[in-house]
């Protein structure tokens, strides 16, 4: 499966999922039409479905538009959002699958930024594999908790945590630089945080996407990730586990 990038609105990011030379392509998150308009113009593919991780605006604003250039696609999103994603046709839940471009997506039950937040895992043969997280993960950090609580971002976190370390994290938004600098003031003591800090800020002017996010990196230089980690749980002054997640998210 490729992915392609496509930048929307202020600083969200929309993905295309292709097959090869096939012509059929996936959306996921299109909070603007227009930028998927010209993608599939200027390469002769067509829509065939919709992914929504939620239902705010910026993920889901381009459906309607979408729908009308490709009446009858799928459009996918979670069952708890059933009547808040224009246009909806399929309810997900935790463990069900979808095929796309030939390829499957297992989902994930993330809520946190809302209360029915999914993400769509696609597994690959080497071990690695793709996940679609909305704004459940950035860089260096989490997404806002509009409709949860900490304790419930941290089930979602500890699911995401558990997938295998070369995932690549497709998250929407391009926050990295910003947060990756909130949380060395965070996780002073972290070698590779600083790194990855120093990294970032190197290439900031060239202006190029900071997605796809790796997995093992965020376990080892995202906070949020970190919860167990003795040099940060001293620090932040909490026990391992929950407690430390809720300090977290107390100090960020």
């Amino acid at each position: 499966m490729q992915v392609i990038t496509l930048r929307a609105l202020a600083d969200n990011y929309i993905y295309l999922l292709l097959d090869g030379d096939a012509p059929e392509a996936t959306v996921v998150d299109p909070g603007d039409a227009a930028p998927v308009f010209k993608y599939l113009k200027e390469t002769g593919r067509r829509l065939t479905a919709i992914l929504n991780t939620h239902h705010h605006g910026d993920h889901t604003g381009g459906n309607r538009e979408l729908l009308k250039r490709f009446p009858g696609i799928p459009v996918y999103g979670g069952a708890g959002d059933r009547g808040r994603i224009p246009t909806q046709t399929v309810f997900l839940m935790e463990g069900d699958e979808v095929t796309v471009c030939r390829s499957k997506a297992r989902i994930l039950d993330v809520p946190g930024h809302t209360r029915a937040h999914i993400a769509y895992f696609f597994s690959s043969a080497d071990g690695s594999g793709d996940l679609f997280s909305g704004d459940t993960v950035f860089g260096g950090t989490i997404g806002n908790m509009f409709e949860e609580t900490p304790d419930v971002m941290y089930e979602s976190i500890q699911k995401i945590r558990a997938l295998p370390r070369q995932t690549r994290i497709w998250c929407s938004h391009e926050y990295t630089l910003q947060y990756v600098r909130e949380s060395a003031g965070i996780d002073p003591g972290n070698v590779r945080l600083s790194g990855r800090l120093k990294a970032l800020e190197a290439a900031a002017h060239l202006g190029k996407p900071t997605v796809p996010l790796l997995l093992e990196e965020e376990c080892a230089t995202n906070p949020f990730f970190r919860w167990d980690d003795p040099d940060l749980t001293t620090h932040v002054s909490a026990p391992p586990g929950i407690a430390a997640f809720r300090r977290l998210c107390e100090i960020t």
